[in-house]
């Protein structure tokens, strides 16, 4: 029932993509040509004569909507929706004007595809929001629930049974556990019941109707998945596998082959993929130069104020921990009195630190000691979004404390981050700052790193933890 449910879904979600395709379209073509919202347009080819590429160009959204996933069973986050939907209309968009190049219709209106692009990803995610709040109140009630066998009551099994508890919509219904330990009935979720031992296995999938066996074993009993999961093929359920190593791989690893061997890579870092290295690279260059120019009065002004107004450089060079734990030096403005190297390798920054000077309090309020690391970028040394780099004494306490601490040096440290802009800056917690930067150097992408400069922008270079 539940496959047959789900594949009605998302019958019904093609049918409104390529309807919610036809109405953006219709309604960006008359907003070109028969409203003032544009200035007046020629209009060159009827609305029919267009819709021929766009008609052509369907089939390459639907397989693209599908490539990235959109129409699987899934657990329904309305962010990765959104994500998905701007991927789909970028590309679709790509692929509509090679068709009217490549078909030379030189007589389309260049305003109708810019409309019709941004008004097709409003539509299409809120139609698809919409569905999805369907889904998950329909899931909550009891609907469209994969009927789930567990296989394993230890602290995986009941890890997976408390968030399946926590997350209804996911469409999970635990109806029974196999396992060869003791089970108290008390410990179990409502409706679901012990089933009995693991050998028992092939009994209970001829007798009852299981859409999925969710595998939780560990240790010793990890020799026994071989057998089970031959039994639920030949019974013709599926089964998932909770790795018992789980806790120490990312929730997407990155698998490779060898020899039809598969391989693990617990930690994969997008970037060290060559030319995704490249690019990020090059867009570095290219933002530095445009902010030293563009920032240069501000850098010109803070310069001549630091030194009028306190003795020593004007530049203060500090060493940091950067990619591959080298060592480099990372450029600042002098925001205070001069200390010796000794002094200010061990010492934080407090909110009222007296080293600090006047002109320099302000800086390090609005980041504007901040601005000659771009020079950092320039160099190599840095990147414009990345986890920020720390100094080697820091460094090397840290990294008995923190788990994962070290990561961060697989990529090239950041002016500004992702663990920055949510909040998690200047005196906060480090442990947060790390769960921020590893999400980031785990999954980033060009458009993350678009977003987190947005954000540096939209929420301000005014922190109240950056002291």
């Amino acid at each position: 029932m539940f496959k047959e449910n789900q594949k009605t879904l998302n019958q019904l979600q093609i049918v409104i993509d390529i309807v919610v395709m036809c109405i953006t379209f219709s309604l960006a073509h008359y907003i070109r040509f028969y409203t003032t919202f544009f200035s007046e347009g020629i209009l060159a080819i009827t609305l029919a004569e267009a819709f021929v590429p766009l008609l052509a160009s369907v089939p390459i959204y639907l397989i693209l909507y599908n490539f990235l996933g959109l129409y699987q069973v899934r657990s329904y986050r309305i962010f990765d929706e959104l994500k998905g939907v701007i991927k789909v209309n970028t590309y679709g968009i790509v692929t509509l004007v090679l068709i009217l190049f490549v078909f030379k219709i030189v007589d389309f209106s260049r305003l109708v595809l810019m409309t019709f692009y941004f008004l097709n990803i409003i539509f299409t995610f809120f139609s698809r929001a919409m569905i999805i709040s369907l889904v998950q109140n329909y899931r909550k009630r009891g609907y469209n629930l994969k009927k789930c066998l567990l296989i394993g009551f230890n602290d995986i099994g009941k890890q997976f049974i408390k968030n399946v508890e926590k997350n209804p919509a996911f469409g999970y219904k635990i109806i029974g556990i196999l396992d060869d330990v003791t089970i108290k009935r008390r410990e179990l979720p409502k409706e679901c019941e012990i089933k009995g031992k693991i050998d028992e296995l092939e009994t209970l999938l001829e007798s009852e109707p299981i859409d999925v066996v969710t595998i939780a074993l560990a240790g010793d009993a990890y020799d026994r998945l071989g057998t089970i999961i031959f039994l639920c093929e030949k019974h013709g359920a599926k089964t998932n596998i909770i790795p018992y190593y789980y806790q120490y791989i990312p929730a997407r690893p990155y698998m490779d082959d060898l020899e039809g061997m598969p391989i693990i890579d617990t930690r994969h870092v997008p970037l060290d993929n060559l030319f995704k290295a490249i690019a990020k690279r090059l867009v570095d260059i290219l933002i530095s130069s445009i902010a030293i120019v563009l920032f240069s009065p501000i850098m010109l002004l803070s310069a001549l104020i630091i030194k009028l107004t306190s003795p020593g450089p004007i530049i203060f060079k500090q060493e940091r921990v950067g990619l591959n734990r080298k060592n480099f030096e990372m450029y600042k403005f002098r925001s205070m009195h001069v200390e010796t190297p000794s002094q200010e390798k061990v010492k934080w920054t407090t909110e009222n630190d007296p080293r600090k000077t006047k002109w320099g309090n302000f800086m390090r309020k609005t980041s504007i000691d901040e601005l000659p690391q771009f020079f950092n970028v320039l160099k190599g040394d840095m990147s414009v979004v990345g986890p920020r780099p720390e100094r080697p004494y820091f460094v090397d306490q840290f990294k008995e404390k923190i788990p994962k601490y070290m990561i961060k040096h697989q990529v090239r440290p950041g002016i500004t981050g992702w663990a920055q802009v949510n909040g998690w800056r200047g005196d906060t917690s480090i442990e947060k700052r790390i769960e921020f930067d590893l999400y980031y150097i785990e999954n980033w992408t060009m458009s993350l790193d678009v977003k987190v400069v947005l954000l540096t922008f939209f929420k301000g270079f005014i922190n109240k933890n950056a002291y």
